[in-house]
């Protein structure tokens, strides 16, 4: 799953451009890692194979000139997609985007937090 922040600032001060990047970082990074955490509880595999599997990164998207940012959670057990959406012979587990809406509300509230 990609998280993707495209800001486009139309703000003359350098200074306020940089503020408002750094927050909108520091709120990606807070949301990613609580959006990991709540998939790592919720994945459904009882041996935690999956769980341990899931990792996230957080950092500049396609266009970095531009200042945008993603984050991705992903899981590298091999399974962990089939967990999420079913297959014929087993029924969807979803984990990953029950973790993304209680989280994903976080982003703007994170923001505006970080520049008060």
């Amino acid at each position: 799953m990609k998280i993707s922040c495209d800001i486009k600032l139309n703000l003359k001060s350098k200074e306020v451009q940089d503020a408002v990047k750094k927050a909108i970082q520091k709120s990606l990074k807070d949301v990613v890692v609580d959006i990991a955490n709540d998939t790592i509880k919720g994945s459904p595999w009882k041996w935690g194979t999956n769980a341990r599997s899931i990792m996230f990164e957080v950092g500049p998207g396609g266009e970095v000139a531009k200042g945008d940012l993603e984050g991705a959670i992903y899981s590298t057990s091999g399974y962990g997609g089939y967990l999420e959406t079913g297959t014929v012979k087993r029924p969807a587990t979803p984990y990953f985007k029950p973790a993304l809406d209680r989280n994903i509300k976080k982003l703007p509230e994170g923001i505006k937090a970080e520049l008060r």
